[in-house]
């Protein structure tokens, strides 16, 4: 069984037990769980839901395993030819571990 979920702004494919890196939920601490009601659809051995524009009554539960993971070192290069124009930026993004408990649909 899996379902597909919205979690701030991006969709994931979660399964029981699985763990996802999502963008940096805030305000959660290690080991409490978070509940997302926003199913996009869902999958019981074969058996698809799909809502419109999302599934009544499904929700998955997840727990945080840790709150604040920083990702890759990302480098932002821009560069204009023969103007001696350039510029270096960069970032890491911040992300929250959890893991999948239930899909409940």
């Amino acid at each position: 069984m899996y379902a597909i979920v919205e979690i701030n702004g991006q969709q994931f494919k979660v399964e029981e037990g699985k763990k996802l890196f999502v963008h940096h939920i805030k305000d959660v601490e290690a080991g409490k769980t978070v509940e997302f009601d926003k199913v996009l659809l869902v999958d019981k051995e074969g058996a698809v839901t799909v809502g419109a524009p999302q599934v009544e009554g499904a929700k998955v539960v997840v727990e945080v395993v840790n709150p604040l993971v920083k990702g890759d070192k990302i480098i932002v290069f821009k560069m204009k030819r023969r103007k001696d124009s350039r510029k270096r930026n960069g970032h890491r993004s911040q992300f929250t571990e959890v893991e999948v408990k239930q899909v409940i649909a």
